[in-house]
């Protein structure tokens, strides 16, 4: 089963934990209970399946060696596009919103 079977099938909660950090980048625990408003419980349920579906990697949090930083262990397909559309924004092309 690869990564994207394995996220159909989880619960709400980790689908919307493995989006918050997809778009804030690598967070604690407790940054993702403020960020997600689930409770901690279910943020640690959601974590636990995201990490034996491979798609969360845990590390250290420097900043507080007690606490731990979760993040996507690879980037998707969506993500690449972003930093492609991003690349092509930033490249000096004046756009119509910009000319207004």
């Amino acid at each position: 089963m690869d990564g994207n079977d394995c996220l159909s099938e989880l619960p709400p909660s980790a689908k919307l934990v493995y989006k918050v950090l997809q778009y804030d980048g690598p967070l604690t625990q407790k940054q993702l209970v403020e960020e997600t408003m689930l409770s901690a419980r279910t943020v640690r349920y959601a974590l636990e399946r995201l990490q034996d579906c491979g798609s969360v990697e845990e590390g250290i949090y420097f900043a507080d060696a007690r606490q731990s930083l979760y993040e996507l262990s690879c980037a998707t397909p969506s993500e690449d596009d972003q930093e492609e559309g991003d690349a092509s924004d930033d490249d000096g092309q004046t756009h119509e919103a910009d000319a207004v």
